[in-house]
């Protein structure tokens, strides 16, 4: 069994290991990161550590539903630095047996597919497990472009 953080973007489900996930807050005030891409939000201080937000739909480059909402972030770690996913809404953590996770469908959105750790078939809704590393190699996209 594998804890698993579940969040909204854009209309989609979504799930981190819980293992992998620091903190979840509400967004404050996020400063713009000037000549950033689209999928950096900004920067914000949390407890004294500056975090990089980076806006899942932008970084999946999928429609966003956000709309004046108040956002979460999902606060995550990637070797020194620190992390926040800008996500619409937090909703449960849910545990959830290994042998029942699929790999992503070959239909899959592209962009999904690339971040991808699988996919769990829930009652109500398709849930794809983003790989976290994935998700905030950013440096490797900028370079690309």
């Amino acid at each position: 069994m594998t804890d698993y953080v579940t969040f909204t973007a854009a209309g989609q489900l979504f799930g981190l290991p819980l293992d992998r996930v620091q903190d979840v807050f509400t967004v404050t005030s996020i400063t713009r990161v000037p000549l950033a891409g689209p999928e950096i939000a900004g920067v914000l201080n949390l407890r004294g550590r500056i975090v990089t937000v980076i806006d899942l739909a932008n970084r999946l480059q999928l429609q966003s539903s956000r709309d004046n909402v108040a956002s979460m972030v999902i606060g995550l770690e990637l070797g020194a630095e620190s992390f926040g996913i800008l996500v619409d809404s937090v909703t449960e953590v849910l545990s959830l047996p290994d042998g029942e996770r699929e790999a992503s469908p070959i239909n899959l959105d592209h962009k999904l597919g690339g971040v991808s750790a699988g996919v769990f078939r829930l009652d109500q809704a398709l849930l794809v497990v983003l790989d976290a590393d994935r998700i905030l190699d950013i440096r490797s996209r900028a370079a690309a472009a």
